[in-house]
């Protein structure tokens, strides 16, 4: 019974480093090649949704926004290729405007205290638009950079007000 024993666990471990041996060390010319499929694009739609910029108006008011890259943008970016995103937002706290976008988006919330002219998702279905600051678990869409605070507050605080975000090449 113990000679079967050994005999099995001598055949297993052969076995075991035989299959180690059968993947091949990768050559530098392996790795030059699989990093250059790895940079090809997998299909014309994402490369497309890529070179899309996204807008933003503030009611009429256009907003130069630095967005973020992450996955909740580029979902964004894929909404707004079908044409405008349209969003009525409501004054809340008095230092936001909040609004549904209609659907969920990919988040990764992490808690962060905003800045005035942050935009942020909150609960993967809404946009918020700070013109004073909050600390909660947001995922951050983007910074409106070419407004002061000030004018943030008065383009932002006197009642609820529309968004549009749009997609252009």
């Amino acid at each position: 019974m113990r000679k079967a024993l050994t005999y099995i666990a001598v055949t297993c471990i052969t076995f075991c480093l035989l299959l180690t041996g059968c993947n091949a060390p990768k050559t530098a010319e392996d790795s030059s090649q699989q990093d250059s499929a790895d940079t090809q694009p997998n299909n014309v739609t994402g490369d497309k949704e890529a070179q899309m910029t996204l807008h933003m108006t503030i009611d009429e008011a256009a907003v130069d926004v630095a967005w973020e890259e992450n996955q909740s943008v580029e979902a964004l970016r894929a909404l707004c290729q079908s044409g405008p995103l349209t969003i009525t937002m409501s004054r809340y706290g008095g230092f936001e405007q909040v609004g549904p976008i209609g659907q969920r988006l990919p988040s990764s919330d992490g808690q962060m205290t905003t800045q005035a002219g942050d935009i942020v998702l909150y609960a993967g279905d809404q946009i918020v638009v700070f013109y004073g600051s909050n600390s909660w678990a947001y995922t951050k869409l983007g910074h409106i950079a070419d407004k002061s605070d000030q004018e943030l507050t008065e383009l932002l605080s006197n009642g609820d007000v529309t968004i549009t975000i749009t997609a252009e090449q």
